[in-house]
């Protein structure tokens, strides 16, 4: 009896060994494909010839950075995984010219975080470090190198981070953080299709909380339509028009303002009216022009820019405002580049303006939020890494005395090039005051 107990007890451990076996072989595979179905499968219709950067890593370097990165969670490996599954592999902040202009306005919004919204886990000195260099550093030519792997790698893992710290969850979709990034080269018009189409729920993060976003939406509905048509005719050359004015061009102008919507009526009349003139105004408003309603040769010209690079340009603008932070809220100081104008806001209302320098389109700034918390007085002005090399050393080749000239010295010496700052003055690039 007793060896049957023995028997029985033991065929039953076994049983329950072989069950608890199959329940943990059968959650691991559970566990196995519920991870594959997160991960998007290798898109291999990109190819170097419609990619939208001409660099790619081995699948290989990637999984070598994971084995390295002993802090990496298992969701950020398997979300680093399937971002760059959907690339197949393309870099997504370089191409061979250097960092995009994706990773210079993501690397402006993760300053953003960092300094203001005091995220600490995006921290990263090193990174840090790096970027400040490459940024600085605008002849840059990049190569599939274990450097600059690594720094795509990690700026990509501190993009999914970022994502992850500041948003909901399910509030973006994984596919749709994937596709931020362009992937491919596109033609404007299906670029504009895709995004016009997408449902708002996958779009909400960008319309409900940015409104430049969403106003920009509007006009690519409208020039999407527009292009699609076959675009507006060339206006032809015309001498300066104004109210009172008749001549030919008139009625190609007065077309061209009535289908994008700056004048009303269906008027094709040589005269120039009251109603083109406040149409003109329209149009040169939003263009950054001065508002006289005076027809010129380079405001025609811009009348003639094709309507497909119109929408090329709206698609590049929303692209920009996306990499924007959150609207804020409150006294804000707001600097339109184009128009050359700074706009100061009590909440929505406009309280002033006034006219401001932006600098040259060489030297070029992309755009970013921040807090105003300090004046400087009489500032200095550490020129760059890349005008001193450019600019500043060719000129003292030339002339021995111009850093004395523009009220420059010279402070140090970095990898064999000086550092320059300008003193205060009335030289001083950065004006009387400077505003941090």
């Amino acid at each position: 009896m007793k060896t049957f107990l023995f028997y029985a007890a033991l065929s039953c451990s076994l049983l329950a060994s072989c069950e608890n076996a199959g329940n943990s072989i059968n959650a691991a595979a559970e566990k196995e494909e519920e991870e594959k179905k997160n991960i998007t499968k290798r898109d291999y219709s990109i190819t170097k010839a419609n990619s939208y950067s001409d660099l790619f890593l081995d699948s290989s370097a990637m999984e070598q950075y994971i084995t390295k990165r002993k802090d990496l969670d298992a969701s950020i490996i398997r979300r680093l995984r399937s971002f760059y599954n959907a690339r197949n592999y393309q870099f997504a902040w370089f191409t061979s010219e250097g960092l995009t202009e994706q990773a210079r306005s993501f690397w402006n919004l993760h300053d953003y975080v960092t300094t203001y919204d005091k995220d600490t886990s995006l921290r990263d000195k090193i990174l840090q470090k790096k970027m400040d260099a490459l940024i600085a550093e605008d002849s840059l030519s990049v190569s599939a190198s274990g450097d600059f792997i690594q720094t795509e790698l990690n700026l990509t893992q501190h993009f999914i981070l970022y994502h992850l710290n500041n948003y909901e969850k399910g509030f973006i979709k994984r596919k749709e953080m994937e596709r931020f990034i362009p992937y491919k080269k596109q033609d404007a018009v299906a670029m504009a299709d895709s995004l016009l189409n997408k449902k708002h729920k996958n779009d909400k993060y960008f319309e409900d909380v940015n409104e430049p976003y969403r106003l920009l939406k509007e006009q690519l509905a409208k020039y999407s339509e527009i292009t699609k048509k076959g675009g507006w005719r060339q206006v032809p050359p015309a001498k300066s028009l104004k109210k009172g004015s008749k001549s030919a061009a008139i009625p190609f102008i007065k077309k061209r303002l009535q289908l994008t919507g700056e004048m009303p009526g269906s008027d094709t009349s040589q005269l120039f009216t009251d109603t083109l003139e406040n149409a003109v105004k329209v149009f040169q408003k939003r263009l950054g022009y001065t508002t006289d309603g005076i027809v010129t040769a380079s405001l025609i010209k811009d009348m003639n820019v094709p309507a497909q690079q119109r929408l090329a340009q709206l698609l590049m603008n929303m692209d920009r405002m996306r990499w924007m932070p959150t609207e804020p809220t409150g006294q804000l100081i707001v600097v339109n580049i184009p128009e050359f104008i700074l706009h100061v806001y009590e909440g929505k209302q406009k309280a002033f303006d006034m006219r401001v320098v932006v600098g040259k389109e060489a030297h070029s700034t992309v755009s970013f939020s921040g807090d105003l918390t300090t004046i400087v007085f009489s500032p200095y002005w550490n020129v760059p890494s890349s005008i001193v090399k450019k600019e500043i050393l060719p000129a003292i080749q030339r002339n021995s005395s111009y850093l004395e000239q523009q009220n420059m010295e010279i402070t140090g010496n970095v990898d064999g090039l000086p550092e320059v700052r300008q003193l205060p003055g009335d030289k001083n690039s950065l004006g009387k005051v400077k505003f941090l």
